[in-house]
């Protein structure tokens, strides 16, 4: 009987309530959901909080290498700034580059995606085989070259505020990052597109002389939403590796602006006589990352259609 109620209950729902009640019984997706609220606000408020602390991510007056403290929560680094300033400011940085550049891989992947599916014949041919070679190439050392490359010798034409300064390095890595990142959601959505405009509400738009444009945005990408907010889920943990990986490299965020990747750099040597410099940013990483994808996890099982109550 009870079992009878909730059935109705969930057909009665729209088709993003029910998603909601499916992905709230992923219990590893709602505890990463809390975690990951808790980070971003706390980087969202690191100005504030940093104040109330009386603290500065930049202010090099301390003593290097403190241990926790009352007015150093989390001791110190190499040069005397506040550790708990830089994570909090280091992770505005981080969850800023791993967001936005799956809201742009994303982007492009779908108008990609959704006009190779919808024309298809040659155009399809041509953006899938190219989205294919993509795909193939070795993409982490590609990024290793990409960043390497100095963009005031390689862009002379671009404004100097575009090519150089703290702010330079943080657009680089997001260009780079989405380059190589938009090709899944283009087959995730060209896959639902080739379904999609077989169905009657995109013949019947057709047939009344709807414009390819209008039939593309208003019906053919409104219905490919679920893969494509699964696909930028996950994949903003794996951006925020990259972001780590060439930050951590020197290739990545440049000093003074913190990011929790260039943070691991700078606490290489100090691993032996000050192992919490590396275990601080490595801590957010990691569950920054797992985070992300037991939260994709969830999405995708709230969003597959064989999914009930609990099992697919």
């Amino acid at each position: 009987m009870v079992e009878n109620k909730t059935e109705v209950r969930e057909k009665s729902d729209g088709p993003l309530a029910l998603a909601w009640r499916r992905f709230l019984k992923h219990r590893l997706a709602r505890i990463s959901m809390g975690l990951l609220f808790v980070l971003v606000l706390s980087a969202l408020c690191a100005p504030w909080l940093t104040q109330i602390l009386g603290v500065s991510f930049h202010d090099t007056s301390a003593v290097k290498l403190l241990p926790p403290s009352l007015k150093h929560l989390l001791g110190t680094d190499d040069v005397g700034r506040d550790m708990l300033a830089r994570l909090l400011y280091g992770g505005q940085i981080s969850l800023t580059v791993g967001i936005i550049s799956a809201l742009m891989s994303a982007l492009i992947g779908t108008l990609i995606g959704a006009s190779a599916g919808y024309f298809g014949g040659a155009w399809d041919t041509v953006l899938m085989r190219f989205t294919d070679a993509m795909l193939s190439l070795p993409t982490l050392p590609l990024m290793i070259l990409l960043a390497a490359v100095d963009l005031e010798k390689a862009l002379p034409f671009l404004p100097h505020a575009f090519v150089s300064g703290n702010e330079a390095s943080m657009f680089k890595i997001m260009i780079i990052i989405v380059f190589f990142g938009w090709m899944s959601v283009a087959r995730l959505v060209r896959g639902s597109t080739l379904s999609l405009k077989e169905r009657e509400f995109v013949l019947a738009a057709n047939a009344v002389g709807v414009s390819n444009r209008k039939i593309i945005l208003r019906h053919i990408v409104p219905n490919c939403v679920a893969p494509i907010i699964v696909a930028s889920t996950l994949a903003v943990g794996g951006n925020i590796l990259y972001e780590s990986v060439l930050s951590f490299l020197g290739l990545g965020i440049q000093p003074p602006i913190p990011s929790w990747g260039n943070m691991l750099t700078n606490s290489q040597e100090y691993m032996r006589t000050a192992p919490l410099l590396a275990f601080y940013p490595g801590f957010l990483i990691l569950m920054t990352v797992v985070s992300f994808n037991f939260i994709g996890d969830g999405l995708r099982d709230a969003f597959d259609p064989r999914f009930v109550m609990g099992k697919k």
